[in-house]
């Protein structure tokens, strides 16, 4: 289940923004994985107050988003969906600007993290089972 975690100053989560930001991102995925992949995203937000958060050892004083996108790593190499890791970076990127302006584009921050394959679950159940 592909799985976003978004980090990003509280004083940006006005209430418009969340639902705007969790569309941007799923249709973000949805452009790499095709329209199967939006029924299985997961997008979490967390707020972080301006002052809990530093760069280069003082306090944030721009509007950087962190954007984690954790999904089987095999997803990272799927037949069709060519060259996915520098499209998922692309496409997260070009959302979160979206939402918030092209002025973030410089301090979006990405990582897509490939799980590899018996490292994850859901329901306790071993997610692809081992040798399945």
């Amino acid at each position: 289940m592909p799985h976003f975690e978004v980090r990003i100053h509280e004083e940006e989560l006005d209430g418009k923004a969340e639902p705007k930001l969790i569309a941007a991102l799923t249709d973000a995925l949805v452009k790499v994985y095709g329209e199967r992949a939006r029924s299985m995203a997961v997008v979490e937000l967390f707020g972080i107050p301006r002052h809990r958060w530093g760069i280069g050892g003082v306090p944030a004083t721009v509007n950087a988003p962190i954007v984690s996108l954790n999904l089987r790593e095999v997803a990272l190499n799927r037949p069709g969906v060519d060259n996915a890791p520098t499209r998922l970076i692309a496409s997260i990127t070009d959302a979160v600007v979206e939402v918030f302006g092209e002025s973030v584009r410089q301090h979006v921050t990405v990582y897509v993290v490939g799980v590899p394959a018996g490292r994850s679950s859901v329901g306790g159940e071993v997610d692809p089972p081992p040798g399945g």
